[in-house]
């Protein structure tokens, strides 16, 4: 009776802890991690629109993923991996990492109305159309 109870209040826990960091007054904070739960790395893979013909191509699966980044220079592609929800890859010598958002979270202007995106740094954000 002891570790039924005990798992009913843990999972109680979990519930109400998760409800409560999506209420937390932040309306950015609380879509990035709602979005950032709903897909971690997996499902963040496809093709994700920019603006100008800007675009980022996420391939693979099992924590091993392609970054490919296709930005007015032209495409450069990036050996990456999972933690967590987020991807990390490194680019020019600084570790970046891709995490869902939406669009208000890019910092970009063009993609503010959009709710399916991902964001490296604010200012490079990418979402589906």
């Amino acid at each position: 009776m002891n570790k039924l109870l005990t798992l009913a209040l843990l999972g109680s826990a979990v519930v109400a802890t998760s409800i409560s960091g999506c209420v937390d007054g932040s309306p950015d904070a609380a879509s990035a991690k709602v979005v950032g739960a709903v897909y971690g790395p997996n499902k963040l893979m496809g093709r994700w629109n920019g603006p100008e013909g800007t675009f980022l191509l996420l391939a693979g699966a099992n924590g091993k993923y392609a970054v490919t980044i296709q930005n007015l220079d032209g495409p450069r592609t990036f050996e990456g991996s999972g933690t967590g929800d987020t991807i990390a890859f490194e680019r020019d010598g600084k570790l970046e990492t891709i995490h869902a958002t939406d669009g208000a979270a890019t910092g970009m202007k063009w993609l503010a109305d959009k709710k399916e995106c991902i964001t490296i740094q604010a200012g490079e954000g990418y979402c589906r159309e």
